[in-house]
């Protein structure tokens, strides 16, 4: 007879345990138990049934009760939730949902993947309201679409700017709703920083979003939502978009232990304090790859390690737990984002000692009809050159820039790693040097202190205090738009123009994207200039960062017109 297996929870983590399980012990008896309707659903892709990019409803369950029984032998009973664990006697208290009734199965080992629970902030008044929703599972985003419906909606609010608010936000407004998005932070997205996010804020602004930032809201009535400010936002319907909270109450009451950050602690094998009794997926600290520090990491393929490995343990198998990067990435209408690792202000955040390489490359060669260019942005250390993290924004393939980035990092390596990188390259695929490529160069570069530069983010001081800025791109790019207070000194013509470039005080040089000003910028030091200094991303970037803040804070232009690449 094999092990009697039971597993709290059948999303991603609990249901990743059973089939691992199965394909590990033919013999063992898996039963999962799940309050919900459903197990083996897609919670990544709830909001795309709300645009109907996923059909039906039933498409976002990838795997029934009776499919589990079929294919892989295991009971997934839904409806049902474990109540309480006995660890002494090896047992679970099961209620069914429906009747109330209440049974006890044994176990020899118990996986808790419980996942979390949709935080509802308790100062907004109303927060319970009919008309108020959260995005946890199918059940949801079916009641939400139904009201929706229902009620005739036309305007729709968002709390929250994270990966499910915009994906929520996005997918609303492709079925046709007007949408507010409200974030108390100063950004949306906590995992790009500010040159990059500024770009993301631009283009929900374009896609008619209404971004309210820095804002919290106070109270949510049948047809308004009212902030702190004083100010009121038409919504029909809200959702509620502000992370969760790990569903731990059972193992608590059980004896589990908790860590620092309110999720239950697991050793190397996902072990908890409990003999027998295994953690896996949103509910657990892992460590952090970089800081070896406990976190919380609510994402999929993390869940489903978690699961393989724990399992791997129970049956003898050697298991390795490195940590986990956060590798993960999200589409917002044409552009799409790719982030692992730390932002440049959270790793100074951290106290390290920081440098940052931002390149615009294109994604295939740029004659290519459909090329399009990529924002890059690689975090690293001053010292070392270890990398730290890494940003990537544009329309193409950018997961495919930042899954490199992610691979090196787990190696512990270096930007000079990143440069030396032998990757594919066909006109239609890539450039001849990829963007990694020129992102590892780049930081090289910096990291040997064989040149400066400045981020975009400082250019509008440096306006203000009357530095001398250059720009270096051709007449005509120049007359068609520029940094208000720059001269023109065009690459085709620096050289006969010396005489206009001054050695006695910091020069600042920039182009479009960055690459001509370099030129530029090596040029001359390499004939004796030691105060000249290359703006990253320049004006391309330039326009990108400042855009969203001048017209929603009314602010004056530092460009005399705006020039958009994305």
């Amino acid at each position: 007879m094999g092990k009697k297996i039971v597993i709290v929870g059948g999303v991603a983590g609990g249901a990743s345990v059973a089939a691992r399980a199965r394909r590990l012990d033919e013999q063992a008896q898996i039963t999962i138990y799940e309050k919900g309707p459903d197990v083996g659903f897609s919670n990544c892709s709830l909001p795309y049934y709300l645009s109907r990019t996923v059909a039906s409803a039933q498409k976002l369950v990838m795997m029934t009760p009776k499919r589990f029984k079929a294919q892989y032998n295991v009971d997934a009973v839904v409806n049902h939730e474990v109540v309480a664990i006995d660890a002494a006697a090896r047992t679970v208290k099961v209620q069914n949902c429906q009747t109330g009734d209440l049974t006890t199965d044994h176990y020899d080992e118990l996986f808790l993947a419980p996942g979390t629970v949709a935080n509802r902030p308790r100062q907004i008044a109303g927060i319970n309201g009919d008309q108020v929703f959260t995005m946890r599972n199918v059940t949801d985003v079916v009641a939400l679409d139904d009201y929706l419906h229902d009620h005739h909606a036309t305007h729709v609010a968002v709390i929250g700017g994270g990966f499910i608010g915009i994906e929520t936000a996005e997918n609303l407004t492709r079925a046709g709703y007007r949408v507010t998005l409200i974030e108390q932070r100063a950004q949306v997205l906590p995992t790009l920083d500010d040159e990059l996010v500024q770009i993301i804020h631009k283009h929900l602004r374009d896609h008619h979003v209404k971004l309210l930032l820095g804002q919290q809201v106070t109270e949510i009535s049948k047809s308004e939502m009212t902030l702190a400010t004083g100010e009121t936002v038409p919504a029909t319907a809200v959702v509620v978009a502000a992370g969760g909270t790990p569903a731990v109450q059972v193992a608590v009451e059980a004896g589990v232990t908790l860590g620092a950050t309110g999720a239950i602690q697991v050793d190397q094998q996902y072990r908890t304090n409990l003999p027998h009794v295994y953690a896996v997926g949103d509910a657990i600290e892992v460590p952090d790859a970089l800081t070896r520090q406990a976190r919380q990491l609510g994402l999929a393929w993390p869940a489903q390690m978690e699961a393989r490995r724990a399992v791997d343990h129970v049956y003898g198998r050697p298991t390795r737990n490195r940590g986990f990067y956060g590798a993960q990435c999200l589409p917002v209408f044409e552009l799409n984002v790719a982030t692992v690792g730390y932002t440049e202000a959270a790793s100074r955040a951290q106290g390290w000692s920081v440098k940052s390489a931002l390149v615009i490359s294109e994604d295939k060669v740029g004659l290519m009809p459909d090329a399009h260019p990529i924002y890059l942005k690689v975090v690293f250390d001053a010292l070392t050159g270890e990398i730290f993290g890494a940003q990537a924004v544009g329309k193409g393939d950018v997961d495919k820039q930042v899954d490199i980035v992610a691979t090196v990092m787990q190696q512990h390596g270096t930007v000079e790693d990143l440069g030396d990188l032998e990757l594919c390259y066909q006109p239609e695929f890539s450039t001849t040097k990829n963007a990694v490529n020129f992102a590892g160069l780049v930081a090289t570069n910096l990291l040997n202190g064989e040149y400066r530069q400045v981020p975009v983010t400082a250019v509008r001081d440096l306006v203000a205090q009357g530095a001398d800025i250059i720009d270096v791109r051709e007449p005509g790019e120049y007359a068609r738009g520029h940094v208000v207070t720059a001269r023109n000194i065009p690459l085709s013509q620096f050289r006969q123009r010396l005489g206009e470039i001054a050695h006695d005080h910091p020069v600042y040089l920039h182009c479009a994207s960055g690459k001509r000003s370099y030129n530029v910028t090596r040029a001359l030091k390499n004939l004796g200039y030691a105060n000249v200094v290359n703006v990253s991303g320049s004006f391309n970037a330039l326009c990108e960062y400042e855009y969203f803040r001048d017209v929603t804070e009314q602010r004056k232009p530092i460009v005399t017109a705006y020039s958009f690449n994305l």
